[in-house]
């Protein structure tokens, strides 16, 4: 990331900035007459007895400076804007391009990461714009002008004032390189601490359940003094050199008092134009040292804007083929043939999967836990991309559709069951934005909740909570089903979705499902054998592989695994095979 990629963002609004830097050129013009009024102040007015020009200097530095307020607040106010109009973009990018970010980048990457790159780095390129660029543009116009200026007053006094300016430029360009990576080690770090104030907050019941808030306060701890390292390393690179451009001014001062002084004794310089001439000193040192100032900001913001547009460049890994084509009409058939995926190189979840649904069964998934089942169900809405094969619905491969059209026909409701910060209504709406209130309602009732929710004071406008906090996971597993069930799927992939309910609520559910998941093509995978015994076809999975498959009854007798998980369950007890669907 280089400085002209930051400047690249305001050639959108160049309009206002041309008119922000005409603004701040007219400022400068303004700026550079008051030592003159000054001048003639002492030498014309004062020593030279003509004291009626105090009025019309008084008048002219009022003037001058009403005229100035007004194009400072231009320059202000459409900088500020520009810089507003540029993160409020930026901002929008980086949502928009995390929601097309796969599960894999989520999984690599920490959360407060994430969190800390859209909101304190984007802050930090938002102060640049709003305040840097416009500084860095003034302070390179007022050293060039103020240059001019005191050059045609008396060269060989300002000769002598920039004699500093080389030591100058060398120190701030070793300032900048050296505050950079300071910066960047602060952003990063800042980073991780965030990371685990999110995971300690969203984990906050079990840190309580064992007892180890001081050990999280601890952990934290070490975060936040790492921080504080780091900023004051960075603290140390600006407490040296300031004060070291400050001892430079000095010099400069120091020079002119006894050049200035001396050329004014010998009659070579009046007293008005030395004093004119020390004012323009202080506005030719006011730019360098902002140029220290905007240095750190730009090195701050260059190392925001890096980390920023880092994540901005992470290719979505999934997106929808040149021709791909809406999915409209389904009638549920799906293939997998020799399908295989690796989370990692070299570490297959899956291999050489295949198997056919055939439209509206129920195809069970049993196995041991990290068997694959929950990854193989993931491929079907193209959570992930399988490392080899070809899996189809209705004989066509699924990237021959539209990601959007593909998972508006799948519907899904995980084990690890996620409700807004909303109402009940708006949760279970989710599953389809043009949903009435009566459709909302009728799921639920489908979902074995509506009495729940409608004896709750605000009944369907009850606020769940982050994450549904105010719910038990009973509760949260039906709205997660009802959210399902609204979005009228004509493929359903239930991921043990009884695994937080008790065993009446589960017998409920499993008499609604009964009627709804008729005609559609359903997935359930469930630890609990007794809940898959009616299924068409069950898988059952061990290491990434199917080992067996066939009916309930087929796999008690060809399947020593499948035999293994229904005696250890049941003790060998028969299990009525009463068509549920579920």
């Amino acid at each position: 990331m280089r400085f002209k990629h930051l400047l690249m963002e305001l050639v959108p609004y160049w309009p206002r900035v041309l008119v922000a830097a005409f603004s701040a050129l007219v400022v400068l013009a303004l700026n550079l007459l008051i030592p003159q009024f000054i001048r003639v102040v002492i030498d014309e007015a004062l020593l030279g007895g003509r004291f009626f020009l105090l009025l019309w200097i008084a008048v002219g530095i009022v003037l001058v400076t009403l005229i100035k307020g007004i194009f400072a607040f231009f320059e202000r106010y459409l900088m500020e804007k520009v810089a507003q109009k540029i993160i409020y973009a930026l901002r929008n990018r980086l949502y928009v391009h995390l929601q097309q970010l796969p599960f894999s980048f989520y999984e690599a990457t920490p959360t407060g990461q994430i969190m800390s790159r859209v909101t304190a780095d984007v802050d930090m390129l938002k102060r640049f714009y709003g305040f840097g660029i416009m500084h860095l543009f003034q302070g390179i116009v007022t050293f060039l002008g103020v240059a001019i200026v005191i050059f045609s007053m008396h060269w060989r006094l300002a000769a002598l004032t920039v004699l500093t300016l080389p030591i100058t430029v060398m120190a701030i360009y070793s300032f900048s390189k050296k505050v950079g990576p300071a910066y960047l080690a602060i952003l990063e770090q800042l980073a991780n601490m965030t990371s685990v104030l999110q995971e300690n907050i969203s984990g906050i019941r079990v840190v309580k359940s064992f007892g180890r808030e001081a050990e999280e306060g601890d952990k934290f701890n070490r975060q936040n003094l790492m921080l504080l390292k780091k900023n004051l390393i960075a603290v140390r690179i600006w407490a040296y050199y300031f004060p070291f451009l400050s001892f430079l001014t000095g010099l400069s001062a120091a020079a002119i008092l006894w050049y200035g002084g001396r050329e004014v004794v010998l009659g070579h310089l009046l007293l008005g134009e030395l004093i004119a001439f020390n004012s323009y000193l202080f506005m030719l040192v006011m730019p360098l040292r902002m140029l220290g100032w905007v240095v750190n900001l730009s090195q701050r913001a260059l190392t925001a804007a890096r980390r920023v547009f880092e994540l901005l460049a992470t290719e979505p890994g999934i997106a929808d083929a040149p021709t791909a084509c809406e999915l409209t009409s389904v009638s549920g058939k799906i293939d997998f043939h020799e399908v295989s995926f690796a989370y990692r190189e070299g570490v297959e979840a899956l291999r050489n999967i295949s198997f056919s649904v055939a439209p509206g069964q129920t195809v069970a998934i049993v196995g041991s836990t990290g068997s694959g089942k929950t990854t193989l169900v993931s491929l079907i809405p193209r959570f992930y991309e399988p490392a080899a094969g070809v899996i189809a619905i209705d004989d066509n491969d699924i990237r021959s559709y539209t990601l959007q059209s593909l998972r508006r026909a799948v519907g899904f409701v995980s084990q690890e069951t996620f409700l807004f910060s909303e109402t009940i209504a708006k949760n279970i709406g989710y599953g389809d934005a043009l949903a009435g209130r009566d459709a909302i309602e009728s799921a639920a009732k489908a979902a074995q909740i509506h009495d729940f929710i409608i004896s709750l004071p605000q009944g369907y406008d009850t606020l769940v909570g982050e994450r549904g906090v105010n719910l038990s996971g009973g509760q949260k597993q039906r709205l997660a089903i009802a959210r399902a069930l609204l979005k009228n799927p004509k493929i359903l992939i239930l991921d043990d979705y009884t695994s937080s309910v008790d065993a009446h609520t589960e017998y409920l559910i499993k008499q609604a499902l009964a009627t709804l998941m008729k005609g559609r093509t359903s997935f359930v995978i469930a630890q609990r054998i007794a809940t898959v015994v009616a299924a068409d076809l069950i898988l059952v999975m061990d290491g990434g592989e199917i080992v067996s498959r066939g009916t309930h009854k087929e796999l008690l007798e060809t399947s020593l695994l499948y035999r293994e998980i229904y005696d250890l369950q049941l003790g060998g007890k028969s299990v009525a095979c009463e068509r549920s669907d579920a």
